[in-house]
């Protein structure tokens, strides 16, 4: 059937009010959005909320983005925290990533390496692309972790497979520091990678 926003607007309205998370989800998403109604982040915030309080790690995630970053709210890196942690504990890799990069940079939380190594590479473990690009450069660095150019090119590589071409340019960059055997067990690595999912 053709797209209609205002169709599934209507839908997940009924749906969610009736309590039903993943509506209460999609209805938010359409508001954050813009989809089928004017774009309202007052309204997805509510919508998100809802959801969010009954355990859907997609709301918790997304309402995480909207304290993290002042839509429809007052930036709040505490209550960005609170709701990135809620869904990276349930797996979801964008919350774990988003979760990493706080105690990367010290945002609500004291800056803590290993803690946003531990958040980064649950979400680049599952395949999220921006995350192995950040644990391809905590390897190049040694940040929080021992550094190890094989590693690093194997997270980088796995990026850059994924579409992300800063990923390309850092394995790149990383290939100049190694020697030939240490570019071939990285690429052998690479490719006997599998995800692991965690839901």
């Amino acid at each position: 059937m053709a797209q209609d926003y205002a169709e599934a607007l209507k839908w997940y309205r009924k749906a969610a009010e009736q309590g039903q998370a993943f509506a209460q989800f999609s209805l938010g998403v359409m508001y954050d959005k813009g989809q089928g109604v004017a774009q309202d982040y007052a309204e997805a915030l509510k919508w998100y909320r809802k959801a969010a309080e009954q355990g859907q790690a997609s709301a918790q995630h997304n309402l995480g983005l909207m304290y993290d970053q002042g839509l429809g709210v007052a930036q709040d890196y505490a209550e960005a925290l609170k709701w990135y942690r809620k869904a990276a504990e349930q797996g979801w890799p964008s919350a774990q990533f988003n979760l990493g990069g706080m105690y990367d940079k010290g945002l609500g939380v004291p800056q803590d390496y290993a803690k946003a190594l531990k958040w980064v590479r649950k979400a680049a473990e599952q395949g999220h692309a921006s995350a192995q690009h950040s644990l391809g450069v905590m390897y190049a660095q040694g940040q929080g972790v021992a550094q190890d150019y094989v590693l690093a090119h194997m997270w980088f590589n796995l990026a850059a497979t994924r579409g992300d071409k800063g990923a390309v340019k850092g394995r790149d960059f990383i290939a100049g520091k190694m020697t030939r055997d240490q570019i071939a067990e990285a690429q052998q690595r690479a490719r006997e990678w599998k995800p692991r999912w965690q839901f």
